[in-house]
């Protein structure tokens, strides 16, 4: 049975670190986390932080430069990019947060603090698998996607100004878009590899912008919001 106190979020890195870190916007998230949890002591959120800006840089780096580059070394320069960020973000929290950052989501312990934060795992997916895996280990019913996009749309806006925003979609119909592969530093509203998962133990994801603070407290207050629901 899922347990609705707990709220899985997969933090994006381009949100958290596009280029350097976003000093205004976590200021903005730790304000709102504050607020509620001060106002529901069941809440429990765990946020799996993505590499972002130094992952993409780092990884380009490393591209141009090895005479015969692997998407395994790429990865694991990825998912060190994602620790950097998660322990800037679990160092945040404060006396929320007590637990070290996870680094295999497969051996999380139990939820001892209000607040939990994660990195990237290993090679072969990006961190939106990490936060699958937690959602399906602590009973989430749910996983908030935060990425620089607000909605999932039907192609990449950024490249066809045709593309149609997206309200709602099947895991079945989403996987058709993104396919089923991970490449390293792959640029898709949810991870292939996690989707895969997502739809296998039945979870719903909801893709939204991270930056839009407002927007998330709707969706983490059952009101009205803009974004896609997946599943």
């Amino acid at each position: 049975m899922a347990d609705p106190s707990v709220v899985v979020m997969s933090l994006g890195g381009s949100v958290v670190a596009p280029q350097g870190v976003d000093e205004a916007y976590l200021k903005d998230l730790l304000a709102l986390v504050g607020r509620l949890l001060g106002e529901d002591e069941r809440r429990r959120f765990i946020f799996v932080v993505g590499g972002g800006g130094p992952a993409r840089a780092w990884q380009k780096a490393y591209r141009n430069l090895a005479s015969r580059a692997s998407d395994g070394e790429a990865d694991w320069i990825g998912v060190m990019a994602t620790r950097l960020n998660a322990q800037l973000v679990k160092a945040l929290m404060g006396e929320w947060c007590g637990q070290d950052v996870v680094t295999d989501p497969t051996q999380a312990g139990p939820l001892t603090d209000r607040v939990l934060v994660a990195s990237g795992w290993k090679p072969g997916f990006s961190s939106d698998y990490d936060a699958v895996i937690l959602a399906e280990r602590f009973r989430a019913s749910l996983v908030i996607n935060l990425s620089n996009i607000d909605r999932v749309y039907t192609d990449d806006p950024r490249k066809n100004p045709k593309a149609k925003p997206i309200d709602s979609i099947s895991w079945a119909d989403f996987r058709a878009m993104v396919g089923d592969e991970w490449v390293p530093g792959k640029n898709v509203p949810f991870d292939p590899v996690a989707s895969r998962h997502a739809e296998k133990i039945g979870l719903k994801v909801i893709c939204a912008a991270g930056k839009d603070l407002r927007n998330l407290e709707n969706i983490l207050r059952g009101r009205e919001f803009l974004g896609t629901v997946i599943g």
